[in-house]
């Protein structure tokens, strides 16, 4: 490709300035993100003319819109780190990870109460059978005297009476 002449260099910089502001601005056309392809798309030029080259000595020079290129980058963090997203995919990118960690959150709590709770539940049930095993074996007669160590309480004939004073 030969050299380009001011007047076109000027012209493509123009070019690539009005549609740098028309990204930014959140106008992205159907298909496009907010990039350095979309970028040289909107402006009708090629964007590998925002990266440098090498010459056939191997020196490494600045491409033609490399400046305007790191331009381009640096307005678009400035947006990202005031909390603007000019492409609504990101946006909608950015949402949907805040989305996913809460969402991370609470289910590592859930399973922190679901944990302790199963704990708590074969705690209880241990402690329920050990009672009522000491319920049987209370109830049941000793092999020594025959006679279970529990006593059954016996009713009064006629109904419950009150012994001493109610008050």
């Amino acid at each position: 490709m030969g050299q380009i002449s001011s007047t076109e260099r000027r012209r493509a910089e123009e070019a690539i300035r009005a549609a740098m502001d028309r990204l930014l601005r959140g106008e992205l056309p159907s298909g496009g993100r907010c990039d350095l392809k979309t970028l040289a798309a909107e402006a009708g030029i090629n964007r590998t003319g925002f990266y440098p080259k090498k010459d056939p000595n191997g020196t490494v020079r600045a491409g033609p819109y490399q400046h305007l290129a790191d331009e381009f980058v640096r307005r678009l963090k400035a947006l990202h780190e005031a909390g603007t997203l000019p492409d609504p995919r990101d946006a909608q990118i950015a949402r949907l990870k805040a989305e996913n960690d809460t969402l991370r959150d609470r289910i590592a709590r859930q399973n922190a109460t679901l944990e302790n709770l199963t704990e708590f539940k074969i705690l209880a049930l241990s402690r329920i059978a050990a009672q009522h095993e000491e319920i049987t074996r209370l109830r049941s007669p000793q092999p020594a005297t025959g006679t279970p160590l529990v006593a059954r309480l016996t009713t009064v004939p006629g109904g419950s009476q009150t012994i001493g004073s109610c008050s």
